[in-house]
């Protein structure tokens, strides 16, 4: 178990970085020539789904840099300047994101705050909502709304957008189902990093059966009593692969498939979203990412499907 113990502690070397610095801010000018609007949002889903809702009528900037923990993250000089100039603060909620608070009282701002979490249907304490699109599409119609208040005369502009945004959701939820379907239910158990995939599990018929931090926070730590429990579970259901996530490093993760015989999955978005580029840049590009590796994953690789929303 040494070794499982040093992998353990390598958790804690996720690099953050500042998110400014990393994607920098959107261009002040709107399609008609104007001012955009300014918006601050503190993760990446919440600044994805700010972009697809304001289009050209805003600037968005995103605290979070792409693939950062947000249970880890420190707000910075930079962070605070980005603040003190917003029209509108976009929050996504629960502990996830309760580093902004402090914040918003060292900006000295007034501007419109607006927290998702609290528009969508949630499951106690859980702050991971938008794993269920579901959950999505009642965010954006908070950001319709929000963004109307503060900017009227683009209210028209929102509301096509957030139109044309719900449906595509829509469609992701009913490919992502079509997709699990294909894996027989009692190969549809999972194992994560933290406990960050219930609102998806729960909205596909998916059995979460253990977390390497049994927390739903990656700021917990595991014991050695927590790997072992876990490697047993492991064994006693059967599970065909443990899936570690994009913004820790994946040594405990491995380490425990090594010794409870089972596959490493490829790598799921759980609280951060990634790079430019990446499979999970955008919020849909997330769950259609997360979703073919879950296929992948629980069927031995004998199954492929990426849902196309």
């Amino acid at each position: 178990m040494i070794g499982l113990r040093t992998a353990i502690a390598l958790l804690a070397c996720v690099p953050l970085v500042s998110a400014l610095a990393a994607c920098g801010e959107e261009d002040g000018r709107a399609a008609d020539g104007g001012e955009r609007l300014r918006v601050v949002a503190t993760t990446g889903q919440a600044a994805d789904f700010a972009r697809a809702v304001g289009g050209g009528r805003v600037a968005v900037t995103g605290l979070l840099a792409p693939n950062a923990d947000p249970h880890e993250f420190e707000i910075r000089p930079d962070d605070v300047k980005a603040l003190d100039g917003a029209e509108l603060v976009v929050r996504s909620g629960g502990d996830l994101d309760q580093w902004l608070e402090g914040a918003i009282d060292s900006a000295g701002i007034d501007a419109k705050v607006v927290t998702l979490a609290d528009a969508v249907a949630l499951a106690g304490d859980d702050p991971h909502w938008w794993q269920d699109p579901r959950n999505a599409i009642r965010a954006v119609a908070a950001l319709r709304d929000a963004l109307s208040e503060v900017d009227p005369a683009g209210a028209g502009a929102y509301e096509r957008n957030a139109a044309a945004y719900t449906a595509r959701l829509e469609r992701l939820d009913r490919a992502v189902a079509t997709c699990i379907d294909k894996v027989s239910k009692a190969d549809r158990t999972l194992v994560t990093t933290h406990d960050a995939l219930g609102y998806y599990a729960r909205r596909y018929g998916i059995r979460v059966v253990g977390a390497v931090i049994p927390s739903r926070s990656t700021a917990a730590q595991p014991s050695a009593g927590d790997i072992s429990e876990l490697i047993d579970t492991i064994k006693r259901e059967h599970v065909k692969a443990v899936f570690a996530e994009s913004s820790v490093r994946p040594d405990v993760e491995e380490a425990i498939a090594h010794e409870s015989g089972a596959r490493i999955g490829r790598a799921l978005w759980a609280d951060t979203l990634g790079p430019a580029g990446s499979d999970g840049a955008t919020y849909v590009d997330s769950i259609a990412s997360n979703t073919a590796a879950l296929v992948d994953g629980f069927s031995g690789g004998q199954i492929s499907c990426r849902p196309k929303p």
